[in-house]
């Protein structure tokens, strides 16, 4: 079967029709590429196991629509009820507009609008390109100094209409010798079908420290694509961790370059996903010097007939001795249509290194299972048990404080819907 095109005709007359700003060239620069070169297909390597189809399908119901931007009483009570969750200074971008209103200002954070200020970021891959075309605006952030409150990033979408889409852009700059924390949190509402694309870039200057918490927690038919990049200075850090919940097709690409000696990137995930659902985890590191260590650790809870994707590469660089780079993805199986396809990569050009990578898929222990059963549970409360043990490592090293409450009682209530699935 032919994969679905984007339809050029309808992006272009979309992108004509908004406003006249320091975005504009940045648009018709994407136009031009997507014009060029497409979407990604299965065609691709990258995205043999993520077709992008149904994604492609929403796009073109709605630019068809020559649609506009509006907020519903619904989505406004979501945005209220998910700021106050965590305590955090929030920026929001909703349904695609940017909304800096609840940012206090008063402290040590400069921000700017894409849209006020010339917008140099560089579209290397498609659906970046998509994402600067269809911008409506986004946001340059500084950090320049640790603050009491961490950073809360809330990408959130309404989806009344048919079909609807959305696109998140932003930048943001940890100052040299600075600690910062920061929250990307994206979820949705809505019974239309709806395709949410976001982009965020993140450098690490030297010796600064970021913390750096990512949520997904989108209604179960909606689609999201999502690219991350990440850049360290020298003896710079990153501690982060990732928490896939909702969508019915998710794919993350997580980028992070080593460019100077002595940074440190430490990252994990946690992947659930029942019927339906297709979620994939793409992440590369570059080591280009040395010494310089990265790991990464994913793991994911899979029910009923779904699709889970994790493909971890590292890449170390000739000259690039002293990298550590350690790679691990363990999987959970409690049903035998769920699927997971596992694609642990090194590639290594330096000879004085230190790597590994490994991937385990599996089921419940039969024997765990018969133990807690003999001690009076019952088979659900077993599982629950088992199941949670499996997560609630990755939870408790979460880097951000103020954010676990929130993903415990997250991963908790999915889980409980997963392990129903079973009986």
């Amino acid at each position: 079967m032919k994969p679905s095109s984007l339809s050029i005709e309808h992006l272009r007359k979309f992108v004509h029709s908004l406003p006249n700003d320091a975005l504009t060239e940045t648009r018709e620069a994407a136009l031009a590429n997507i014009d060029e070169h497409g979407l990604p297909s299965v065609r691709d390597e990258d995205w043999k196991y993520t077709d992008l189809d149904d994604a492609i399908q929403i796009s073109n119901r709605w630019l068809a629509e020559q649609p506009t931007v509006a907020s519903t009483d619904s989505l406004r009570e979501l945005v209220a009820t998910t700021i106050s969750s965590i305590d955090a200074n929030w920026l929001v971008v909703e349904s695609g507009v940017v909304d800096i209103s609840r940012f206090d200002a008063s402290v040590d954070l400069e921000v700017e609008r894409f849209s006020d200020t010339a917008a140099p970021f560089v579209m290397d891959r498609p659906l970046a390109d998509l994402n600067a075309a269809l911008l409506h605006d986004g946001l340059r952030i500084r950090v320049n100094a640790a603050t009491e409150k961490p950073l809360g990033l809330l990408i959130i979408d309404g989806a009344a209409t048919d079909a609807s889409v959305s696109q998140a852009s932003i930048e943001i700059e940890v100052a040299p010798g600075c600690d910062a924390e920061i929250i990307e949190y994206q979820t949705s509402i809505g019974d239309g079908d709806h395709y949410g694309n976001s982009v965020i870039a993140l450098q690490i200057d030297q010796a600064a420290t970021a913390n750096y918490v990512r949520i997904q927690d989108r209604q179960l038919h909606h689609v999201q694509t999502g690219r991350l990049s990440i850049t360290l200075g020298q003896d710079s850090r990153l501690n982060m961790a990732s928490f896939d919940l909702g969508g019915r097709l998710i794919r993350n690409d997580v980028d992070i370059d080593l460019c100077e000696p002595g940074a440190e990137a430490t990252f994990n995930g946690l992947y659930l996903a029942g019927d339906g659902q297709h979620i994939d985890n793409h992440s590369r590191v570059d080591h280009r010097v040395g010494p310089a260590s990265s790991s990464q650790e994913y793991r994911g809870i899979l029910n009923g007939r779904c699709r889970c994707v994790w493909n971890g590469k590292a890449i170390v660089h000739k000259g690039a001795d002293g990298t550590d780079a350690n790679q691990a993805n363990h999987n959970l199986l409690l049903s035998d249509k769920a699927e997971i396809d596992a694609k642990p990569e090194l590639e290594i050009y330096a000879d004085d290194v230190k790597c590994s990578h490994g991937t385990t898929v599996g089921q419940l222990d039969e024997a765990a299972l018969f133990y807690l059963r003999s001690r009076g549970l019952d088979k659900r409360r077993a599982t629950q048990i088992l199941v949670h043990a499996f997560a609630v490592d990755l939870i408790a090293r979460t880097p951000i404080k103020a954010t676990r409450d929130k993903i415990t009682a997250l991963v908790e209530a999915r889980l409980a819907n997963l392990i129903q699935e079973t009986e």
